[in-house]
């Protein structure tokens, strides 16, 4: 829901910045929604962080890539990308004119979505390797 909520959130954001459109209630709600979802969702990962014995087996191997990744360095990120949608929600709030608060807004969550998508472990990732299926 949180990347649902952020692409939905960007997608409105240029497309009042590129159609000069005035910043609506509508958009107003979808930002301050998308903030709402990803505190939620940052609530429920410092819960399963803390109290998961998965979580904490990953954070006693920190000396390993991959366990590190799980162990800190996700919910890190995932902290960090929720800071930038705060921060990004709330300027956008207190901007003066439309322009200025689809710019702010758009940015911010932009910028979220970027760390958000390289603390996601991806097959890919050289953070942390992990397959799309696991054949048991």
């Amino acid at each position: 829901m949180v990347v649902i909520s952020l692409v939905l959130a960007i997608f409105a954001g240029i497309r009042g910045l590129l159609g000069h459109r005035a910043f609506t209630p509508r958009i107003n709600t979808l930002r301050h929604i998308t903030a709402t979802i990803a505190h939620l969702q940052l609530m429920v990962g410092f819960t399963l962080y803390f109290k998961s014995p998965i979580v904490a087996y990953f954070r006693s191997h920190t000396h390993d890539t991959a366990y590190a990744f799980f162990g800190w360095i996700h919910i890190l990120l995932m902290t960090i990308a929720v800071v930038l949608i705060t921060i990004g929600s709330s300027a956008a709030k207190r901007a003066q004119d439309d322009r200025h608060k689809y710019l702010v807004m758009t940015a911010w969550f932009a910028i979220a979505a970027v760390v958000i998508f390289i603390a996601v472990p991806w097959p890919f990732s050289p953070l942390a390797q992990r397959p799309y299926l696991r054949i048991i």
